[in-house]
């Protein structure tokens, strides 16, 4: 069995679908459908930067779910390979997610494309620049990630402070989880991991505190728009990262696709209960982020990334 995957924020460069985009006039088309829907030169963004616009939450999601996308029509309007036919699951990661319904047809392209702008920009105002921050602790699982973050909560309380949120935002890997919350409460985290355990903390360059009670408004706002898009039931179902469940429904989507933006991403679990189904193969597009997680996660299943044309060439003789 196979799943077909999508990265997150953070898979994000300057350059990235430019070769693609030359050597596919199905990948431009896919590029100017985007940059038509959003009513800005989004491709041009992604191929000459300048890096800081790129990086912007409101660019950097639909930037990465059009490179993904792009490479899996390339495949399968060129290769002439079928989604149902190829694939048992898809899943993303966060904002992976609306780029596999999006692969999946429960969003058509430009719709996936306006509501990962908006989901961006929701993001980026729910939490003002400079009070929320999220730290990656290496070496830590996700119990030893919680115990930190309640430590540092506690030592705020302990010192007559208010009780700030420092919560769990990704279990990526047995090895990698981020957490996320008020800056303070993520700064004193992070000085305190290494005593409880955690071989390293690092704090991240992001510009809000995602997947954390701190994006209550973000996802009111996603509410707002789900109800309102046209959901259709997937080609096959997703893994939504809030449950780490397979679901079709397009009810449960909607309501999967709200929770996910306070939620916890359960990637982790997410690929131990795909591989529990029986996917023993793991297919990532426009990205080489999950597929070394999928690795540390599954070790005994096979992880692909899916990329550059000679990427897509390789996996038809595979599929």
């Amino acid at each position: 069995m196979r799943a077909f995957i999508f990265p997150g924020q953070g898979s994000q460069s300057v350059g990235m679908g430019k070769a693609l985009s030359q050597a596919s006039p199905v990948a431009r088309e896919v590029f100017g459908e985007i940059d038509e829907a959003l009513g800005q030169h989004l491709f041009r963004l992604m191929t000459e930067g300048p890096a800081e616009d790129l990086q912007l939450t409101e660019n950097a999601q639909p930037a990465i779910m059009a490179n993904a996308i792009a490479t899996l029509r390339v495949l399968e309007r060129e290769g002439g390979v079928r989604l149902a036919d190829k694939a048992d699951y898809v899943a993303g990661h966060s904002l992976g997610e609306y780029s596999a319904l999006c692969a999946a047809g429960t969003f058509d392209l430009a719709t996936t494309a306006r509501l990962l702008k908006l989901r961006g920009q929701a993001m980026q105002a729910a939490v003002p620049v400079g009070e929320g921050a999220m730290a990656a602790l290496l070496g830590a699982d996700l119990d030893k990630a919680q115990t930190i973050a309640g430590a540092a909560v506690d030592a705020i309380l302990a010192e007559g402070g208010e009780e700030l949120v420092c919560t769990v935002a990704n279990d990526n890997d047995p090895s990698q989880v981020v957490i996320s919350g008020h800056r303070a409460a993520i700064e004193r985290a992070v000085a305190l991991a290494k005593d409880l355990g955690a071989k390293r903390a690092v704090l991240l360059p992001v510009s809000a505190p995602f997947h954390c009670p701190l994006m209550q408004p973000a996802a009111d706002a996603m509410d707002a728009a789900l109800a309102e898009a046209r959901i259709a039931a997937p080609l096959v179902p997703v893994f939504a990262n809030v449950d780490a469940v397979a679901i079709a429904d397009p009810g449960a989507i909607r309501v999967a696709l709200v929770q996910q933006v306070t939620g916890m991403v359960r990637w982790r679990e997410s690929v131990l209960a795909m591989a529990a189904a029986g996917v023993t193969q793991f297919v990532e597009f426009g990205g080489k982020v999950l597929s070394p997680m999928v690795k540390r996660i599954a070790p005994d299943v096979e992880a692909i990334s899916v990329v550059t044309m000679d990427d897509i060439e390789d996996l038809l003789k595979k599929v």
